[in-house]
């Protein structure tokens, strides 16, 4: 037995079998054979074609199964595979300039995603997407490499792998997967965000993970200590499996608090609303006030060509209908830094948090924007909708996406094409620029939203990804909560709303200080509604100004944190 640390990021415990995931690297060298080996050559081709549309059936019958329309997608990469032009060309280069099988594909099929990429339909353009994963297919196959996917998965697995990309987890089967262990990765990474939202127990930064675990076995996550057991004996399994027994007992204890309303024990009304990644119905929606943030990016991560006005109108009417009257904030596409496109080709960047990403990134590309404006402004007739734009740095840029919205509005006006004109518009507060002048802000805007993730970021000039400086991401320093109060206090005093939508906004400890500097809407992952409620019902909004109080005023992070939870412990031990 051997025991790894690393960070817990998603509470819990997971006892299962390792699958070590890493997604195939496509390489391939120009390279030939010599002549009488074409018959040879032509039937490796042959049989790679043959297995690789075996695959395709075989993913194409399992989300059948599953009622699943995504098995579109690979139906359309089977019609891909068997396309005459391609296969004639590919057929050629083997035979007649003696090209290997992987050379071969690989240059017919960029060739053909390039004409593609050129077209001037976005459309048509996105296709080339599908091109290069049938490619990535056909080649993998050649290679005799087995296919790694985490959208189907035959048992359930503890994940461990170098990172989970948000095109990994747009599809995870989260039935199958019992915990995630990441090699990079801190609290707030995508990785970790999926995990708490999952319920998943996850712990990140654990060096070498993917060279130290071997498929198949046995491995315990201590999701609350940050601890992973490899190989563990039968003794260690046996107290895992009671201290999983135990935390799964205090969860339901919690757990009773999700059906009440979210009140401080002096009765004030908090405010708590639901983060979504998805159209799924859920359960979530019953227990919360709102919907403070639907992260759209879903959509076209999910997909292998640029989702259509259509796509888009006809998800977000399914989040109306999931959400049944409760306000829906619907932040605009957030793509870049972690976040990229396979079919949406972005310039390589050295630094691309800080670069092109989001609302810059959309504002670059109108097209783009205003068929996502459009769907959204259509979706606001039938129900309420909230538009907030992410990665405001700027007055200009409030006012260029107000521009936009308005020239959207007005297609749809023309085309007598019903939408709500007096839509709410708003901004994600998370770059530093912006929250020092968010006095000035406040007049462009209905509402906002703080971001804290970036905003943490941003501010204490650290990447978020990075796991070897985690230490010095500090959401919970004093420089955080002085600009948090500044935020608060500014749009409480123009009588416009204001709430949390990152991290910060689902954890007690943040919320007791929160509350007390003023907020009283904020929003969070649905699993994070129950223990939400219950901290708040052990606190008057006295007690919350007097813990805000001292805390504006300590020094460090660490004295924040362990003021924080002694004050947690001491409240917890009068309700027991």
């Amino acid at each position: 037995m051997r025991l790894i640390k690393g960070k817990p990021v998603s509470h819990g415990y997971a006892i299962g079998n390792v699958y070590i995931y890493k997604s195939f690297s496509c390489d391939t060298f120009e390279s030939y054979f010599e002549k009488d080996q074409e018959c040879g050559r032509i039937e490796q081709y042959e049989k790679a074609v043959e297995l690789a549309n075996e695959e395709l059936d075989e993913m194409i019958s399992l989300l059948q199964d599953n009622n699943d329309d995504k098995y579109k997608i690979f139906v359309a990469h089977q019609e891909i595979l068997h396309d005459e032009e391609i296969d004639e060309q590919i057929r050629n280069l083997i035979l007649t300039n003696h090209a290997m099988p992987d050379y071969a594909v690989d240059k017919t099929f960029s060739f053909f995603a390039v004409i593609l990429s050129k077209a001037k339909d976005p459309l048509i353009a996105a296709r080339a997407a599908d091109l290069r994963d049938v490619r990535n297919r056909l080649i993998r196959v050649l290679h005799g490499e087995k296919e790694k996917n985490l959208s189907i998965l035959a048992n359930d697995v503890i994940v461990v792998a170098h990172d989970l990309l948000p095109s990994d987890t747009a599809t995870l089967d989260r039935t199958r997967v019992l915990g995630i262990v990441t090699e990079v990765g801190g609290e707030t990474s995508h990785s970790a965000i999926i995990a708490r939202g999952y319920k998943i127990p996850a712990v990140l930064g654990v060096p070498e993970a993917t060279a130290i675990f071997s498929d198949g076995e046995k491995c315990i996550v201590d999701a609350i200590e940050g601890t992973v057991y490899m190989r563990p004996n039968d003794t260690t399994i046996q107290t895992f499996t009671e201290k999983h027994a135990q935390y799964l007992k205090e969860l339901q204890e919690v757990e009773k608090y999700l059906t009440t309303e979210p009140k401080l024990a002096s009765g004030e009304r908090i405010s708590l609303g639901i983060n979504v990644a998805s159209a799924e119905a859920s359960d979530e929606y019953k227990y919360c006030d709102f919907v403070g943030l639907l992260r759209t990016e879903f959509l076209y991560m999910q997909s292998d060509t640029l989702p259509s006005e259509d796509v888009q109108y006809k998800s977000y009417l399914s989040v109306i209908r999931n959400a049944k009257g409760k306000p829906i904030t619907l932040r605009t596409l957030d793509i870049g830094g972690d976040k990229t496109l396979k079919y949406l080709e972005l310039p390589h960047e050295d630094n691309p948090f800080l670069g092109k990403r989001a609302l810059r990134l959309c504002l670059d590309n109108p097209g783009i924007f205003n068929t996502q404006l459009r769907a959204a402004l259509r979706a606001s007739a039938e129900g309420e909708i909230w538009l907030m734009f992410p990665m405001v740095g700027t007055i200009d840029d409030i006012r260029n996406a107000r521009k936009a919205v308005e020239h959207a509005k007005a297609e749809l006006y023309n085309e007598g094409i019903p939408y709500d004109e007096n839509i709410k518009i708003g901004i994600m507060i998370e770059i530093p620029a912006i929250a020092q002048i968010c006095d000035l802000a406040v007049k462009e805007v209905d509402f906002a939203s703080v971001g804290t993730n970036d905003l943490t970021q941003y501010t204490h000039a650290v990447d978020r990804m990075n796991s070897s400086i985690t230490d010095y991401y500090q959401s919970f320093s004093p420089a955080m909560f002085r600009l948090l109060e500044n935020i608060i206090s500014t749009f409480n005093k123009a009588g416009k709303p204001i709430s949390i939508c990152g991290e910060m906004g689902g954890d007690p400890l943040a919320m007791l200080v929160l509350v007390g500097l003023g907020l009283r809407k904020t929003s969070m992952s649905g699993s994070n509604i129950a223990k939400m409620k219950h901290m708040l019902s052990c606190f008057s909004l006295q007690e919350t100004k007097e813990i805000a109080s001292k805390v504006i005023n300590m020094a460090t992070q660490q004295e924040i944190l362990e003021f924080l939870n002694e004050v947690l412990i001491r409240a917890k031990s009068k309700t027991d």
